[in-house]
């Protein structure tokens, strides 16, 4: 008996690794062909508390999680007393028989007789693999891969207990249904968000990244450290969030591609900096990692509640994109993305994300870095225009952009209005051409941005609309409705400023009913639709308790469950 989509729930402490015991697993789903989305809840603190790693395979490309539990792996026993309810009808719950749960649905496994306290991981590595038809060489692989090389004894004794863990389960008679082996598994990465986004700042050249650690963007710069040295990155821990952001900037007027990466209270921050770049007209990429507010709100969950912050982040009006992956591919490429933006139009660009997708893990295929093209700075060599003006007035309103101490000009910036030379000035006239100068390049940008991705059927019954992290949800809801004979579109914004109605609003005026699918608890893109186009979406599916949004969700917000 098979299974093609299976959930997994790994409950426990913080402490007792059940996130090591998530890695190992979903690698090696991973590596023997399966699809994959990862989904981590856990709360703000070093040991204990509830947390859980929520992994889903398919034998099929799947977009997003998935809210009942087929294998419940219970650390501890408070796992199986909050997580019983969501277990699938034929579901299994695998505990400690230390633990004494009692159900028949149970599968007690002796965890003191298979190996040491320390081993408890490995020994739930191989009964669980056992369970999903996980092959013992690739799980011990994989084992090795992430243990093998920092102590040979300690390899040794895992392999032993995988083995030990494997052969037991092998000898139980368990009513559940493996999953289909898959022939010739093609070759992917498991790869989270943050992950994504690291790797796409390194292939746009980033060469200076500030940060404050702050829950969830830390480990997209824990990702740049871990390769500065190779890559000639400059990776800098600052005092706080103001200092971080102004380094950056310092860094990119003095010719180093630049980003910060942090979360909303962080960000909160930064605001007067954003400005700073707006009127110096330094490029900067900025990450901002999403988690519920105000002020600390839950730290370690997820929320989409901060689109209008950003949008009206900094003092002034001056030009800004912001770019809203709904995947990790697009985490890649939309950070590359944000690089160009930045320095052709010698703007502060966004990156906007959230909890779970920073640490969603995916099977996706290898980038393709053979063929990706460097990001040019926009910085010139030397100008024939004499003398140099930092800020000359130009049709497109990029002015030429030239190094301090690189050549024999001049370069003069400062966070007062100036006039094309960049020295302070209190003329008023000259004021209104600089902010209309400052305005003509919002144009360039407009021209560059990423159209909203169209789905499904045309003129629909119903149009689900989306940005960021929600669009594996709609996705899914919107193939359940489209089986129960309902027309359904979906629209996903995966760069939510500037807006260009005419990538959206025919297909809006085209629908019977849109609905605006996101994490908050305003709507703030279907508000910010409104005050574009005029166009007031239909209805709102809003989600704001901390967890990320999920067909079954969309589908009970409906009216469909």
């Amino acid at each position: 008996m098979e299974r093609t989509d299976v959930t997994l729930l790994i409950g426990g402490e913080a402490g007792q690794g059940l996130a090591t015991l998530g890695e190992l697993l979903a690698r090696s789903l991973v590596r023997a062909g399966y699809f994959v989305v990862v989904t981590q809840s856990y709360q703000s603190r070093i040991r204990g508390g509830h947390n859980t790693f929520a992994i889903r395979a398919s034998t099929e490309e799947i977009a997003g999680p998935r809210e009942s539990v087929d294998l419940l792996v219970a650390l501890n026993t408070e796992t199986v007393t909050l997580h019983s309810k969501e277990l699938a009808a034929e579901g299994l719950i695998v505990a400690d028989a230390a633990h004494g749960t009692a159900s028949a649905n149970c599968l007690q496994v002796p965890y003191q007789e298979l190996g040491e306290q320390k081993f408890a991981n490995v020994v739930a590595l191989g009964v669980v693999s056992l369970l999903l038809g996980l092959d013992q060489d690739l799980v011990a692989q994989t084992l090795d891969d992430v243990f093998g090389k920092k102590d040979p004894q300690l390899a040794k004794k895992n392999q032993q207990v995988l083995t030990e863990a494997f052969n037991w389960c092998g000898r139980q008679t368990v009513d559940f249904p493996k999953l289909p082996a898959v022939d010739n598994p093609a070759k992917r990465l498991l790869m989270n968000g943050n992950q994504a986004i690291a790797m796409g700042a390194l292939s746009a050249g980033l060469k200076f990244c500030s940060f404050y650690p702050m829950t969830p963007a830390t480990s997209i710069v824990l990702n740049l450290a871990a390769h500065a040295g190779r890559m000639g990155l400059v990776v800098e821990q600052a005092e706080d969030e103001i200092a971080a952001i102004n380094m950056a900037i310092g860094a990119s007027f003095a010719g180093a591609p630049s980003m910060v990466a942090t979360s909303g209270g962080g960000f909160a921050l930064m605001t007067e900096a954003v400005s700073l770049a707006g009127m110096t007209e330094t490029p900067v990429v900025i990450v901002v990692a999403q988690r519920p507010g105000p002020a600390t709100g839950l730290p370690t969950r997820t929320e989409q509640a901060d689109l209008e912050f950003v949008l009206h982040s900094g003092h002034g009006e001056f030009p800004r994109a912001i770019f809203t992956p709904g995947t990790v591919e697009e985490c890649f490429w939309l950070t590359i993305k944000g690089f160009e933006v930045a320095a052709q139009y010698q703007s502060p660009v966004f990156l906007l994300t959230d909890q779970f997708l920073a640490d969603s893990g995916r099977a996706i295929e290898p980038f393709d870095l053979d063929n990706l093209a460097a990001v040019d700075p926009g910085i010139e060599a030397d100008t024939p225009a004499l003398p140099y003006h930092r800020y000359a007035l130009t049709a497109s309103g990029v002015s030429p952009r030239l190094l301090p101490g690189m050549s024999k000009h001049l370069v003069v910036a400062g966070s007062d209005e100036h006039p094309v030379d960049g020295h302070l000035t209190e003329d008023l006239s000259i004021r209104e051409v600089m902010v209309e100068k400052r305005m003509r390049k919002e144009q360039g940008i407009i021209a560059e941005v990423v159209p909203p991705e169209a789905q499904g059927d045309e003129r629909p019954d119903l149009l689900l609309v989306t940005w960021g992290s929600s669009r594996g949800a709609v996705l899914e809801a919107a193939d359940q409705l489209r089986n129960e004979t309902t027309r359904v579109g979906t629209l996903h914004f995966s760069q939510v400023w500037p807006l260009v109605p005419d990538h959206f609003l025919q297909r809006f005026q085209d629908a019977e009913q849109v609905v605006c699918v996101e994490g908050n608890a305003f709507g703030q893109l279907a508000r910010l639709i409104r005050r574009e186009t005029g166009f007031a979406l239909h209805s709102r599916v809003l989600r704001y308790d901390g967890l990320p949004i999920t067909a079954e969700y969309i589908m009970r917000e409906l009216g469909n469950s």
